[in-house]
């Protein structure tokens, strides 16, 4: 877990308190962490297809800390990070209570879609692998995003869904756009640049991501045209994207569908142990205040709880964004 110190200001201004300054644009993201229905199978997947290597011991955690912070009662997990770059995700997979299988009707304009976008040097070589491994097609095929557009134009991408249906995707950037360390060509697959959200309404959620957790708005796009559509596998698909970043890890990109506006709401009951949730973690030096208010968002835990040292942070909570997106608020442990 990357320690970074976040002013306690942006906490407070996530709980909604109207007295203090707006919040300094320094928070560490990730892992991005996602339910699996099995830990073995998923690590796999991300082992040989994506080329992810382990970051952590498989921890098998249980207890009455474990229940709050997941808001799941009898919950005994197993989780294991898995490591891409510099980046990291994190699988979970409950033991017990067994949740909800991913919604096999999902499209990408739902507002419980959630996926993170693996960078790839070659996307004609990662989508041949990714053919070999059986991995099921979300796109059409890899799309070219057109010239027209300045900030997409150029960029290749193809959504894919591993094996318990999440979606994943792989993106190519062309010269001049991304990070440059995304030009490298001594790997296929180089890292996660982002991790995507569907948002209902962009301002609503730039109220909880930037007002709120301090994060700072780098990028937005307004993407449409038969490419997207392909990509996305929505027909008439018209986003607005806002992308969103801290000091340190992937960046959120909050993607708005303002065609066709039918994308489903989450269900108000899904739960951590249910293979739809995914986690956003956040960094934070301190976190007692976000008892007492959410900036748009609810809480899934009762309170803040200590967590098991080898996670890499002391104390954590699990809160919701406006659109039911989790987040893990996270305290780094003492150096």
């Amino acid at each position: 877990m990357r320690r970074l110190v976040v002013a306690a200001a942006a906490l407070a201004l996530f709980l909604g308190a109207d007295t203090v300054p707006r919040p300094a644009p320094a928070l560490a993201v990730g892992p991005v962490g996602l339910t699996v229905d099995s830990l073995d199978r998923s690590t796999a997947f991300f082992r040989d297809v994506l080329g992810f290597e382990p970051a952590s011991e498989v921890l098998e955690l249980s207890g009455r800390d474990v229940e709050l912070l997941h808001g799941v009662f009898g919950a005994r997990v197993k989780v294991a990070r898995m490591r891409l770059g510099t980046e990291q995700i994190e699988l979970t997979e409950f033991l017990a209570p067994r949740g909800r299988p991913y919604p096999a009707d999902t499209r990408a304009n739902d507002r419980w879609f959630q996926h993170i976008a693996v960078i790839t040097s070659d996307m004609r070589a990662a989508y041949a692998r990714l053919r070999a491994a059986g991995a099921a097609h979300a796109s059409t095929g890899p799309q070219r995003l057109p010239d027209w557009n300045p900030n997409a134009g150029g960029i290749e991408a193809f959504y894919f869904r591993d094996p318990d249906g999440h979606f994943l995707e792989v993106l190519a950037f062309p010269a001049g756009k991304g990070a440059a360390r995304w030009q490298r060509k001594d790997a296929l697959f180089l890292g996660i640049d982002h991790t995507a959200i569907v948002s209902g309404d962009t301002e609503r959620s730039l109220g909880f991501y930037r007002d709120g957790l301090g994060m700072r708005q780098v990028g937005a796009s307004e993407n449409h045209g038969i490419e997207q559509e392909h990509l996305n596998n929505v027909f008439g698909a018209r986003l607005r994207i806002t992308t969103l970043a801290a000091a340190e890890g992937p960046g959120v990109e909050l993607l708005e569908y303002l065609a066709p506006r039918d994308g489903r709401p989450a269900s108000p009951d899904l739960r951590a142990n249910d293979l739809a949730h995914w986690h956003t973690t956040v960094a934070t030096t301190g976190i007692d205040a976000l008892l007492r208010a959410r900036h748009g968002g609810w809480l899934v835990s009762p309170d803040v709880v200590s967590a098991d040292p080898r996670l890499g942070f002391a104390r954590a909570i699990l809160v919701r964004d406006p659109d039911g997106h989790g987040v893990r608020m996270v305290e780094a442990q003492a150096r």
